[in-house]
């Protein structure tokens, strides 16, 4: 705005002053074209300045006084910006005077050389002020920004803390306003979040000491059909009580790590054992990777278990270097889980099951260091899976569990 506006200035300067001085000086060569007219009808003797028919008369004026109007020009005569004024005279001839223009074209020259340095000297100092105060205020936008991904990564210990919020006397501009507003959303949201995570371990602590009476009175029920019943949903709570635990310790950031050195295709051969479901293990490449061989188990187990209960047959899990997928053919994942992750307690289709296994998972998953994503498969995207014809052409859910790995020589 500031450079259009200086340019829009300079340019309306510069054609107000070279109308006024071009005017003066045409003025000034009309009258003398007027004195020269009358004296040459007088028959008295023409000035230096007038002549008639003058050779270096500008062509274009020549044939306008030809055709009998009288005009003015300005041209170079002998180096020097001359005004021109010309006019008919008897025999069809023509009469000019020349008037010297070399002042005017120095102040028009001078005063574009005036409008052109100020206005880059006032561009200049704007840009300079500018870019200063506009750098001041995305530097506090930039660490705002910074400050509101780590609250998204999880850091709800991160904070603006503009000075200008912290001092009500000072001016508070929109930058703090954004900033004290982003302060306040993620003090707000830890508060809740913590008091949902102190609910969910109470819960859970409180529920294991009645479910352990529970479960042993239930052991002394005799035989039958009703204490199958009673048993198989005491092991259902107990489960559920067992998975609350283990989230409330995975949102405190409780856990610590037993590292140790383990081989991911038996690790993997293992986990489809243990969970007594049909499962297919491909070993692509198998290396040897430094883990937590309980947590990862913890993480394959809930993956291929996920696999079975919602999705369908055949369940593949595939070992490639770190990279571990686990793939089922069944309808896949729901778009939700696709694009935010799993939530705790949310299913969908009445589906079986309290949506906590993959809960689980993820956070063991970040325990690890490890990286854990879920996906849907094209339909046309075979694995070379043994399943029978039914799951020809279906896509299903891809889980992709990727563990830290340093390249060592084995």
């Amino acid at each position: 705005m500031c450079c259009a506006l200086a340019a829009f200035l300079g340019v309306l300067v510069h054609v107000s002053v070279t109308d006024r001085t071009v005017g003066q000086a045409r003025d000034r060569a009309l009258s003398r074209l007027t004195e020269a007219t009358a004296a040459y009808e007088a028959g008295d003797r023409l000035g230096g300045l007038a002549g008639i028919d003058p050779p270096d008369l500008p062509v274009p004026l020549r044939r306008l006084a030809g055709d009998g109007e009288r005009g003015t020009m300005v041209s170079n005569h002998d180096a020097q910006p001359t005004m021109w004024a010309a006019g008919p005279v008897d025999g069809g001839r023509v009469l000019a005077v020349e008037v010297d223009y070399s002042q005017g074209a120095r102040t028009i020259d001078g005063l574009d050389q005036a409008i052109v340095g100020s206005s880059v000297l006032a561009i200049g100092a704007t840009l300079l002020v500018g870019a200063f105060a506009v750098t001041r205020v995305t530097r506090r936008l930039h660490a705002t920004a910074r400050v509101a991904r780590r609250i998204s990564a999880g850091d709800l210990d991160a904070r603006v803390g503009d000075p200008r919020t912290r001092d009500p006397a000072r001016h508070q501009d929109e930058v703090a306003a954004v900033a004290g507003a982003l302060d306040s959303m993620a003090s707000s949201l830890q508060r809740k979040l913590l008091s949902e995570q102190r609910f969910t371990a109470d819960v859970a602590h409180e529920l294991r000491t009645p479910l352990t009476g529970l479960h042993a009175a239930a052991e002394l029920l005799p035989p039958g059909r009703p204490t199958e019943l009673v048993r198989d949903r005491v092991a259902a709570l107990r489960t559920l009580t067992e998975d609350l635990l283990e989230i409330s310790r995975l949102d405190a950031r409780s856990e610590r790590l037993d590292l140790d050195d383990n081989r991911l295709g038996p690790l993997a051969e293992r986990v489809v054992r243990a969970s007594g479901a049909a499962t297919e293990v491909v070993v692509v490449r198998d290396v040897c990777v430094l883990t937590d061989r309980r947590r990862l188990e913890r993480v394959l187990g809930n993956l291929v278990s996920n696999a079975h209960r919602h999705g369908g047959p055949p369940v593949v899990l595939t070992v490639d270097g770190p990279v571990i997928t686990v793939r089922d053919h069944g309808e896949g994942y729901p778009d939700y889980l696709v694009e935010d992750g799993p939530q705790r307690f949310r299913t969908e289709g009445g589906a079986k099951g309290h949506g906590l296994g993959l809960t689980i998972a993820l956070g063991q998953a970040q325990v690890l260091g490890a990286s854990l994503t879920f996906a849907n498969a094209a339909p046309d995207d075979g694995d070379g899976g043994d399943g029978d014809g039914d799951s020809r052409g279906r896509g299903g859910a891809i889980a992709t569990l990727t563990l830290p790995y340093d390249e060592r020589p084995e």
